[in-house]
């Protein structure tokens, strides 16, 4: 007979994901994967590391053995909606067939719009959310191929591609579409070992910030929640909450990260992902910083709130099991919610994460940065909070 007891499932949907190769060594597969449809390739890396890498001389050569014609652009920082148009602007009439992004999420983010604009040819700020009309978006984009170089964004599973202009009236906005999706994401975890230390902790960070905060998101699912706890549970296997060494093992950093990736696009994040755009366009804050800084204190107040309106609440169970994950307790310690707050705020002063302060950001920019918070991140947090409240948690962290 049915067990009658048993919950119905509530419903969920799957947005759709690239072709996914995972594992070490896996780098030697890209070139055959490019070959298999371009002939001109458009490589978008960052600054300074993959370029310096040993893989970057042996990629350009296995390029030209298979007769693939490429061309560089490099993006340092995030990128601009000028650096973007630029770079679309210059390959108007080189007959790119496939862009390919090996990098961070900025690498990656721009590999992703520049894909989409080269075969229209216009402005990005036509089709920034909040900006422009991402509806005009006539498509379509070109082939794009994503290769991560840091563990902590997931942009190589996403449609959107985050472009950000700093300064007076900056913002940061994504253009997002679902042709901008890559068609491939290839994770290497050996490629992170070039990655410096200050990036990967940011990186890092990040990452077990998209993973709690796609757990408790009002749009989790019991798809996105089994993700979440595998990405958390590799997380704390990979992750030293130490501000020198934050890598015990790279593959498993690599694997939560994308783990990550997947999560957010399918249940969307919170507050502190709220908060991240508007820093990182006012003050330049490196996004792993902006999530690094208001982590633990976003956390403590999600919780407290929750805990004060309705204490039988299931969210909170969550973040006791996602304590328990964290500190290694296969187990089950029975921890309060709370011990997940203090134990973030014990990785902030491990990690040393700087506070808003150290960022140029005074006491009077936080009316501003709470009105650039609401974004589509606010909206899935846990629960809505004031604009007291979201002050409240600048002056922490302040």
């Amino acid at each position: 007979m049915p067990d009658t007891a048993t919950e119905s499932l509530s419903p969920f949907s799957v947005a759709a994901l690239p072709k996914i190769i995972f594992g070490k060594g896996v780098f030697q597969q890209l070139v055959p994967a490019v070959a298999e449809t371009a002939s001109r390739v458009l490589i978008v890396t960052g600054g300074r590391s993959f370029l310096a890498s040993e893989h970057w001389p042996g990629l350009t050569r296995e390029l030209e053995s298979q007769g693939i014609e490429w061309h560089q652009e490099a993006i340092s920082g995030e990128p601009s909606p000028e650096q973007v148009d630029d770079i679309v602007a210059r390959y108007a009439d080189k007959d790119i067939d496939t862009v390919l992004g090996i990098g961070g999420g900025s690498a990656l983010d721009a590999g992703k719009a520049i894909a989409g604009l080269i075969p229209c040819q216009r402005p990005i700020k036509e089709f920034l959310e909040g900006v422009g009309r991402p509806g005009d978006y006539p498509g379509p984009a070109l082939p794009f191929i994503a290769v991560p170089t840091t563990a902590g964004t997931g942009a190589e599973l996403t449609r959107n591609a985050v472009i950000t202009q700093t300064g007076e009236g900056g913002y940061k906005k994504s253009f997002r579409n679902d042709v901008l999706l890559p068609k491939l994401a290839l994770l290497d975890p050996d490629l992170l070992k070039t990655c410096p230390s200050p990036v990967m902790l940011g990186n890092a960070l990040d990452a077990v910030t998209q993973l709690l905060e796609s757990y408790v998101s009002r749009r989790a699912s019991v798809f996105t929640d089994a993700l979440a706890v595998d990405g958390l549970r590799a997380f704390a296997r990979g992750f030293r909450p130490n501000a020198k060494d934050p890598v015990r093992d790279y593959s498993q950093l690599a694997y939560a990260a994308m783990i990550s990736g997947i999560c957010l696009t399918q249940a969307g994040l919170g507050s502190v992902h709220g908060f991240a755009p508007p820093l990182g366009a006012f003050f330049g804050i490196p996004h792993g910083w902006a999530c690094g800084t208001m982590l633990a204190v976003c956390t403590e107040m999600n919780i407290r709130l929750i805990e004060s309106r309705t204490p039988d609440h299931p969210l909170l169970a969550k973040y006791s099991h996602a304590f328990d994950i964290l500190t290694g307790d296969a187990e089950g310690s029975g921890a309060a919610p709370m011990q997940l707050a203090e134990l973030f705020h014990e990785w902030t002063r491990l990690c040393e994460v700087p506070r808003l302060n150290e960022f140029g950001v005074t006491q009077e920019d936080f009316p501003r940065i709470v009105a650039a918070s609401g974004g589509s991140s606010m909206k899935t947090n846990p629960l809505v909070l004031s604009e007291n409240e979201l002050e409240s948690l600048l002056h922490q962290r302040f």
